[in-house]
């Protein structure tokens, strides 16, 4: 499982024309884009929703917990991107959609229980992301 953490001043997306999730945090939140592989299961969502709770990258080394910042969940298979031959990425590292779905609502359940407001994209869907990276700061989690 991969987390794609940016910290954000503000974040959107959108399906269809219409915005189905967003963050506009007092100051500062995250958006968390979420791979999953294949043996992916809600034990390494629950250990990455921890990390990232607790990762401290907003300002003053400060964590989300500990100003409860919110966080925008999206599904991203293409954090599993192979780009190692030719000029096509493969897919083949990605789960297919009846594995990642369950892991990533796994994913933002598990940050609800942890206290974090959570908006989300809609799994599977053409979305459009809009977000305005704050630093920038970026981190790559993984399990």
């Amino acid at each position: 499982m991969r987390v794609l953490v940016q910290r954000v001043t503000s974040a959107s997306v959108t399906v269809g024309g219409e915005v189905v999730g967003a963050i506009r945090p007092q100051s500062q939140g995250l958006l968390a884009l979420v791979g999953v592989t294949h043996d992916d299961d809600a034990a390494k969502a629950q250990r990455l929703a921890e990390k990232t709770w607790q990762l401290r990258i907003l300002d003053g080394e400060k964590s989300a917990s500990d100003v409860n910042a919110p966080i925008l969940v999206i599904s991203q298979f293409t954090l599993y991107a192979n780009t190692a031959k030719g000029r096509r990425p493969a897919w083949n590292a990605a789960a297919p959609a009846a594995v990642a779905e369950p892991v990533v609502t796994s994913f933002a359940q598990a940050l609800r229980e942890l206290g974090a407001t959570v908006a989300t994209g809609v799994f599977g869907a053409h979305m459009q992301v809009e977000l305005i990276n704050d630093g920038p700061v970026t981190v790559l989690l993984e399990s």
